[in-house]
């Protein structure tokens, strides 16, 4: 063994050094462990032996001395995992990207590795750590090490091309988690020994679902909730309970708004991987208010008997708890195994596990291997953009077809992807066809129906003064209103405090509040709306999915259906009421919405209101699939996107992740000065220090997301950008600098800057 050609430089305390031949040897395996849950285990072998073949070239020797510096030690396993054709092509990929991140697929991108035509233009000036790759390949057989080629390619590059993208990166996936934790293990090594990182815990999905089922009896014993909900409730889970004994697949769970589909879905998913043995969990939810609460009630009800790595939050806001939350929590542990998801139920966001579907940097990509065998959890899936609906929809598709996974897709307000089945199949073979849980022998909308909807004329619209003027009125003493854009809630709240709507008892929610505002808001309305005290609260569409607040009365401005519908189910939630809850639809005077498609969903609601009139019945789901047919009809998702459908018919993995974002390029991050000590913190920190991965946690509560300010723009006087380090300044991540403009009770509001307030 080549015991003089290292891998690293020494570990921390000194005691070892790591053979390039070691820690080949390790990845290979640990990469085949992880991938045999998928059946590539041989491939990520492969890769594994290949990835740091550059490693035995002299010029890295030399680079571990000081000697050296921009040396490619991953160009040569990727060029010799090419020798392999179309066997190899998938671990040359995954061997090239997993340092810089995976490229492109094409031919001509593939020969720029070729050793003999080496142009380090091409590659950014890196040199190669050893012209020749005979040299290196003699160097590991000399260790005893002999790549073979597999039996067969996970990655079929002439195939479905989500598909196809998807397979390449659950391959690299294993080999970068495989990669990380055996450098970090050498790293950590004490007194010469290798030190690996802890593994979380398995799923135990038998005794789990025996605690939810003990709490879910629990919290029927204890529910204020009227006797019909509770039967509702008690049916939905026996429901979902009944068929989590069939077969995998795709599923959709379409249930009323307070019918406790959170819980429900969760027993589902234990018994069906009770009865297919899977692995774990993954609950994924599109809003930050919503995963917060949803995360606190799993953690409440299973960590006092599995521990605190039993659930693990992967979120932005993930980590700052209050002292009292924590207990014995060790934040450090979370941070790490969010590194791998390496829990057995993850709760984290459509972000984060949306977009590393289609990511290519190794840090996004590493999880993915942990998908397969798991059943995976969509909350209010109605929030899934339109134009990225077919390749998310494929993607996911793919997991069931060939990772052995399971995908539920919950909400009251189900779309109809089915319609894009079609479209899907061009990119993954199987389509898109679910099964629903809910029997419709059930009728659980007839029975949840708990609210009355008052439709508007289309044609006569209501003035602000009007509508803060039924607001303030003593008959709507607790009163949810919901309206389109930002500037609407803003100058509704300052015409019902005009109005001398007590202060106590007017609240105000909008994403130009930060996340830690915006929680300790809900907090206040809980309490006042159980006390029975007046409360009034006007908001933008971030309190419609998933928030549990519970109003006698709702207005609702004129918007896309299913908007209106998750309104009405913010009132009379729990059915406690004598009579119905009143939801009333209103079409403001200014009858403006925010971008990106929202319009036309309000123009499609307001053709099927035209149309059907007295029977446009928000408690019918074939209401919504008839919305959304008649939605994507107009809409085309299969249109929209071009330069993302482009980049994955080129298989051009770079493109394909700077294109598939759920959260626009054009928005910023803004750290706004809602907590005085913590802003000040923060601020001092961050310009001392420059901005780092821990910082952005810290400042995740405290930070608003806006779009980038035109040139000229008022509110960019106050933006002072943040620092990465002492000559550079991050792009997307700023302070404001007066804190007057941060109202208490609406948040960020600066003057003369109207734009900022029409999202």
């Amino acid at each position: 063994m080549n015991e003089s050609l290292l891998a690293h430089s020494r570990c921390k305390d000194g005691s070892r050094i790591d053979t390039v031949a070691d820690h080949l040897k390790a990845v290979s395996e640990r990469a085949a462990e992880y991938a045999a849950a998928f059946g590539a285990a041989d491939e990520a072998r492969l890769a594994g032996l290949l990835h740091d073949l550059g490693k035995y070239g002299s010029l890295f020797q030399q680079r571990l001395k000081g000697h050296a510096e921009h040396i490619d030690h991953w160009s040569a396993g990727a060029w010799q995992a090419l020798q392999l054709r179309h066997a190899g092509l998938a671990a040359a990929l995954v061997v090239q990207g997993h340092h810089t991140g995976l490229q492109r697929a094409d031919k001509a991108a593939l020969a720029s590795l070729d050793p003999a035509k080496w142009d380090p233009r091409m590659h950014d000036q890196w040199r190669l750590s050893e012209t020749g790759t005979e040299t290196l390949m003699q160097c590991l057989r000399d260790d005893g090490l002999s790549p073979t080629a597999p039996m067969s390619s996970l990655y079929d590059h002439a195939g479905k091309k989500v598909a196809a993208m998807l397979d390449v990166r659950m391959l690299f996936s294993a080999l970068v988690d495989a990669d990380y934790i055996e450098t970090e293990a050498h790293f950590d090594a004490v007194n010469g020994i290798k030190k690996p990182r802890r593994c979380g815990p398995e799923l135990n999905p038998t005794r789990t679902l025996e605690v939810l089922l003990a709490r879910v009896a629990e919290l029927a014993r204890s529910s204020d909730a009227d006797s019909k909900v509770n039967e509702l409730r008690a049916d939905l889970l026996n429901a979902c309970l009944e068929k989590a004994a069939g077969s995998q697949g795709q599923y959709t769970l379409t249930a009323p708004t307070g019918s406790g589909k959170t819980l429900a879905m969760l027993a589902f998913a234990l018994k069906h991987a009770a009865t297919h043995s899977l692995r774990r969990i993954v609950m994924v939810i599109p809003y930050l208010n919503i995963i917060d609460q949803t995360a606190k009630v799993y953690r409440a009800m299973l960590t006092p008997e599995f521990g605190e790595d039993y659930v693990l939050e992967h979120h932005s806001l993930a980590g700052t708890r209050g002292k009292d939350e924590i207990r014995d929590c060790d934040e450090n542990r979370q941070a790490e195994l969010s590194e791998n998801w390496d829990a057995p139920l993850v709760v984290t966001t459509s972000v984060q596990m949306l977009e590393s579907l289609f990511a290519n940097r190794p840090s996004a990509c590493r999880k993915l291997h942990r998908l397969a065998q798991s059943v995976i959890l969509f909350d209010e899936v109605q929030t899934l953009p339109a134009d990225l609906a077919i390749p998310a929809l494929a993607a996911l598709s793919r997991l069931v077809e060939r990772y052995r996974s399971t995908v539920v897709f919950a909400t009251a307000t189900q779309p109809a992807f089915t319609h894009l089945d079609e479209h899907v199949r061009k990119y993954c073979a199987c389509g898109w066809q679910p099964r629903e849980i809910v029997r419709t022998e059930l009728k659980l909308f007839d029975r949840a129906r708990r609210t009355k909807v008052e439709w508007p004329d289309l044609d006569s619209h209501t003035t602000w003064d009007e509508l803060a003027g039924r607001l303030a009125a003593d008959d709507c003493q607790q009163v949810l209103c919901v309206v389109n854009l930002k500037r609407h809630a803003l100058l509704l709240f300052q015409k019902l405090r005009a109005r001398g709507v007590p202060e106590e008892g007017l609240f105000h929610l909008s994403t130009n509040m930060c996340p830690a505002h915006r929680r300790v808001v809900l907090w206040c309305i809980h309490r006042r709306l159980r006390a029975g005290k007046p409360c009034r609260l006007v908001s933008t569409q971030c309190v419609e999915a998933g928030v549990d607040i519970d109003f006698p009365i709702a207005y609702r401005a004129w918007g896309p259906l299913d908007s209106i519908a998750q309104v009405a189910g913010r009132c009379n939630r729990n059915g406690r009421l004598r009579q119905l809850g009143s939801v009333r639809v209103f079409v403001p005077e200014d009858d403006s919405y925010p971008p990106k498609g929202y319009r036309q969903a309000a123009d499609i609601a307001r053709v099927l209101f035209k149309c059907k009139a007295a029977e446009l019945d928000i408690d019918d789901p074939t209401l919504f699939m008839e919305y959304y047919r008649q939605l994507y009809s107009i809409a085309q998702p299969q249109n929209r996107n071009e330069a993302l459908r482009d980049a994955i018919d080129r298989q051009d993995f770079v493109m394909v992740a700077e294109l598939f974002r759920l959260i626009p390029d054009a928005s910023i991050n803004v750290l706004v000065p809602y907590d005085a000590k913590a802003y000040a913190e923060l601020a001092e920190s961050v310009q001392r220090d420059g901005i780092s991965r821990d910082w952005i946690h810290a400042a995740r509560p405290y930070t608003i997301g806006v779009y980038r300010p035109k040139p000229g723009a008022p509110i960019a006087r106050w933006l002072e950008p943040v620092k990465t380090v002492a000559t550079r300044r991050a792009e997307d991540w700023f302070i404001y600098l007066r804190a007057e403009h941060y109202d208490r009770k609406t948040g960020l509001t600066p003057p003369e800057s109207l734009e900022f307030l029409n999202g």
